[in-house]
Formats: structure tokens, C-alpha cells, sequence
């Protein structure tokens, strides 16, 4: 869903093979634009070493972009490549049984590579940016500890962060969280989005759902602090290289309307009825998940699954759009062609490239 876009009646824009042609230009581009980069910053690891400094631990890699758009198949070519390790930044492949929903990467696909923090939560369960933030380092420092590469790889942008940047996270209180939604269930929204504004205006205004709402108000009584103070300026808790897969719009929007078709042809209604009986109705966190809200109408009797799957279609395609605006965001990301013939090598070349050495 990303791929650079002609301004009105330009003929890439009105013909899509021109189109098509057009991003693989840039993509071949940026990809050798990578590999002299990836060369230059060789070297000057290579003179550091010559002149006595020692090499640190490795950056951490970082492979992100829209759902869709490959990230898993990369990261697990980067792995083979320089014998990594993956760790899942998805927080909904956290949930085990959640698996055809979330195009959840098969064993075969792994092709022996070990992946870490999928399948280690019931759908009963909530998942915490929080804990995500320590169990990623943690894995981080054992996988280089051991002499490997750690590969993040996920769509979840604010989990990504967690794991890459310094990132503090407020408490919780489950007395002030119960009032709230307490508050919620009486009064609806508007009060607490009017008290919000009130007290963090930057948070009341980029918003939406009721659950980020009372979360705010919960920091804001819990710290004195507004919630938007706890997002600070892009800063890495330790090295890391970024790779953003750059992807065609329009070639994106179809692949997603076929991975959904895909999805309900091998079951997704039967996976999700499996996790209905298993307790995903009562979970904060997982009934949320794309597709999974969808057919839980079917389940009901409320929906068709046609229906179901033109609404998960839409919605995977809106969150799609917002995964880009995420990403596109950070300046430290190097933006590679998913169709590149040389992905994997231009990809693998700036992760060896990024050597980190000791401050003199």
C-alpha cells in the first residue's frame, strides 16, 4: 500500500503497468542507494577496527511496514542470512490459537529459524505493551549474548517502539480503571473525553476508542503527568537498524482482499467458533483483532460471512493506512522494494553494515 504516486493524470498513475514499472524503478533505486550506503558505513567499521577500537553487541534489526507486505518472509531471510533470531513486534500472534486470522507464520515458513513471542497468551488474556517491552530486551540480549542476530519483526508500531526506543511506561490501577469504565458504562463517552481535553488536550485529540480514553484519564490520575508526556522524541535504547518495506498501494489492496478470501476458504469462521468456546468474548485485547470482531456477528447471527469478509477487508485496508502513516513518520527507517529481485541482499547488506563501536 505504499509505492510513490503520480500527481493527477501523470501516465503512472492512469496505467497500471506504467505504475507498476515506475515503483520498481524506485525500489531498485533505493535498494543500490542502500548498498553504498551499507558500503560506506563498512569501511569506516573496518578503519575503527584498524585503529584498536573494539566492536559492541550488534544493532538490533527492525523489519516493519503494513500487514501484507512481507515482512515475516524477510525477517526469516535475514535470519538465514545472518543467523538470527526472530522476535514478534504482532501483538495479536501473541494469542495462540489465533492463527489463520492473523496470518500467523506456519513452521514450514519459518524454515528453522527460532521466532520468539508467538502463541504466549490465551485469548482470555491482555496483552501489555509494558511486559512486551521487557521480554523483547530480554530476548534481544540473550539472542546476541549467544552470538546471534535479533530480528524484531511486526506491524504493531507502538510495540516496535517499545522494544527499540527509550520508552517509559506509566503504572496501572485497576480501582481507578474500574471507576472509569464504571463512568463509561453509565454515562457513555463524552464526559470523559470532555475531562480528558480538559487536562490532555494532545491525547483527547488523537484518540478515538473508549479504552485508550480511560487509559489516559488513568495515567493522568495515577501520575499527575498528561499520557502524551510519555511519548518522548525518537531516541534507541541500544543500536538498531530499521527496514521499512515500500510497497505499491494498489497492489497492496488487492493482495489483502485475497489473503482475507484466502483466510475464510481455510476456516477462519471454525477458528474463531474454537475461540469463542475457549473465551475469547471476555479477553480485553484479543476480540479486537482484525477479522476476529467480524466473524463473532457471524457466530451471532448477525452478519454472513460474506458480509464478514468484506468488513475485515475494509478494515485491514484502513489499518493498513495507518501502519504507513506510523512508519513513515520515523526518519530513521530505510524504506526497501517488496517486489526488489535483491530485497534480501540490499536488506542484509545495511544490517552488516551497521556496526556499532564503543564511544573513544
Amino acid at each position: 500500500m505504499r509505492g510513490p504516486q503520480g500527481a493527477p493524470g501523470n501516465a503512472a498513475v492512469q496505467n497500471p503497468a506504467a505504475r507498476a514499472t515506475a515503483v520498481e524503478d524506485t525500489a531498485q533505486a533505493t535498494a543500490v542507494e542502500a548498498t553504498a550506503q551499507a558500503a560506506a558505513q563498512q569501511d569506516a567499521a573496518q578503519n575503527s577496527a584498524a585503529q584498536g577500537a573494539q566492536p559492541a553487541a550488534p544493532p538490533v534489526i527492525a523489519v516493519v511496514g503494513p500487514t501484507g507486505s512481507g515482512k515475516s518472509d524477510l525477517a526469516v531471510s535475514l535470519a538465514l542470512e545472518l543467523e538470527g533470531e526472530v522476535v514478534n513486534a504482532d501483538s495479536m500472534q501473541f494469542y495462540r490459537g489465533m492463527d489463520i486470522g492473523t496470518a500467523k507464520i506456519t513452521e514450514a515458513e519459518r524454515r528453522g529459524v527460532p521466532h520468539h513471542l508467538l502463541d504466549i497468551l490465551d485469548v482470555t488474556e491482555e496483552a501489555s505493551v509494558s511486559d512486551f517491552q521487557q521480554q523483547a530486551r530480554a530476548l534481544i540480549a540473550d539472542i546476541h549474548g549467544r552470538g546471534k542476530r535479533a530480528i524484531l519483526a511486526g506491524g504493531s508500531g507502538l510495540y516496535v517502539r517499545a522494544a527499540l526506543d527509550v520508552l517509559e511506561f506509566p503504572g496501572t490501577d485497576p480501582d481507578i480503571r474500574g471507576r472509569l469504565e464504571a463512568e463509561l458504562a453509565t454515562a457513555g463517552p463524552a464526559p470523559l473525553r470532555q475531562r480528558l481535553e480538559a487536562v490532555d488536550p494532545v491525547s483527547a485529540g488523537r484518540l478515538g476508542d473508549e479504552r485508550r480514553i480511560i487509559r489516559a484519564l488513568e495515567v493522568f490520575e495515577l501520575t499527575g503527568r498528561p499520557f502524551s508526556s510519555f511519548m518522548p522524541a525518537r531516541q534507541y535504547f541500544q543500536p538498531a537498524v530499521q527496514i521499512g518495506l515500500e510497497v505499491d498501494r494498489e497492489l497492496l489492496r488487492q493482495r489483502l482482499a485475497d489473503r482475507v478470501h484466502a483466510m475464510v476458504d481455510r476456516g477462519l469462521l471454525d477458528e474463531v467458533r474454537r475461540l469463542d468456546a475457549a473465551g475469547l468474548r471476555s479477553g480485553r485485547t484479543a476480540p479486537r483483532a482484525l477479522g476476529y470482531a467480524q466473524f463473532l456477528r457471524v457466530l451471532d447471527g448477525a452478519s454472513s460471512v460474506e458480509q464478514a469478509a468484506d468488513e475485515t477487508i475494509i478494515a485491514t485496508r484502513q489499518f493498513a493506512r495507518r501502519q504507513l502513516t506510523w512508519f513513515r513518520a520515523d526518519p530513521r527507517v530505510t524504506w526497501l522494494g517488496w517486489h526488489d529481485p535483491d530485497l534480501v541482499a540490499a536488506a542484509a547488506g545495511l544490517c552488516r553494515a551497521t556496526t556499532v563501536l564503543p564511544p573513544a
